[in-house]
């Protein structure tokens, strides 16, 4: 029951998972992602829809900074306006976001607006963690994403533990939180683009989180030390990487960045949706790339 509970908040706003095509990664089942404080033109909300709405992209992950506030109402009203589906809103707390001004400042806007959406969470800011046993770790970030999770199920709202590295960016970790939980609203969202120390753990870990994976948002990565995220492509992990995805039972939506890629996110939504291109023709994903052209 539980499982069931959780895929309809997994699927929230993901009707247009993959029109015409078995295919997760066709253009319709793509998220922009880390659009809005990465873009050097400073879009205003109708400019950013009037963007999506030219690249084909009917799905916005909404991550935002202390000055974009005032604008969440426009933002969710163009979106509406341009026909483009909040797949996600971005939340960074901490331990005790009960005194979390911005978090009751989403959930009343949510509400509002009636919008059911994924909450992508990172929580941060626990001090002496590195002096705490994994047990204690799991309990003091389960007590704050418990909190989170319990007012976002009263709007019909799903949170997304996002990996960003440290000791809660790790899948097992995250996993362990989720079962520690028990509550059908929480799931993980996995990105790439904070996947360089895992790579090679990839093929291992990937099967055991996709029944709990919301969205998954891709990046290029280039082994090395480091390992270098650059755009989607012009690495040499992500296309084995994705392979497995393809493999695999996810069927959720599929982001698309521009964190670092180009100063206008435009361009960097372009260039990753190029090199995207790049890497289905390398899988051989011909039903997908109909979907390109």
């Amino acid at each position: 029951m539980l499982a069931c509970l959780f895929l309809l908040f997994a699927t929230v706003s993901n009707a247009q998972n993959a029109k015409g095509t078995n295919s997760i990664f066709a253009r319709e089942n793509l998220i922009a992602w880390c659009i809005v404080p990465y873009d050097v033109k400073n879009r205003t909300p109708a400019e950013r829809s009037e963007m999506l709405n030219k690249l084909g992209i009917t799905m916005l992950a909404y991550d935002w900074r202390e000055k974009h506030v005032p604008e969440f109402d426009t933002e969710l009203d163009e979106l509406e306006k341009h026909h483009i589906a909040l797949q996600a809103f971005w939340l960074y707390s901490g331990p005790n976001p009960e005194n979390d001004k911005n978090l009751d400042i989403i959930i009343d806007l949510l509400k509002r607006h009636q919008v059911k959406t994924q909450i992508w969470c990172m929580v941060a800011g626990i001090e002496d963690i590195d002096s705490m046993t994994q047990e204690e770790k799991v309990k003091v970030h389960a007590k704050a994403i418990a909190y989170i999770a319990d007012k976002a199920a009263e709007i019909g709202c799903s949170v997304g533990l996002y990996n960003h590295g440290g000791w809660y960016g790790e899948p097992e970790n995250q996993l362990e939180i989720i079962r520690y939980l028990k509550k059908p609203n929480i799931g993980i969202v996995y990105n790439f683009h904070h996947a360089e120390e895992q790579i090679d753990r990839f093929p291992e870990f990937f099967p055991r989180i996709v029944p709990h994976l919301m969205a998954l948002n891709l990046a290029g990565l280039k082994k090395g030390n480091p390992v270098k995220v650059v755009p989607i492509g012009e690495g040499d992990a992500e296309p084995k990487m994705m392979q497995i995805v393809k493999n695999s039972k996810y069927h959720g939506p599929i982001g698309i960045i521009n964190e670092d890629t180009a100063p206008d996110a435009e361009e960097g939504l372009t260039v990753n949706i190029n090199g995207l291109k790049k890497v289905l023709k390398q899988m051989n994903e011909k039903e997908a790339l109909k979907t390109y052209q």
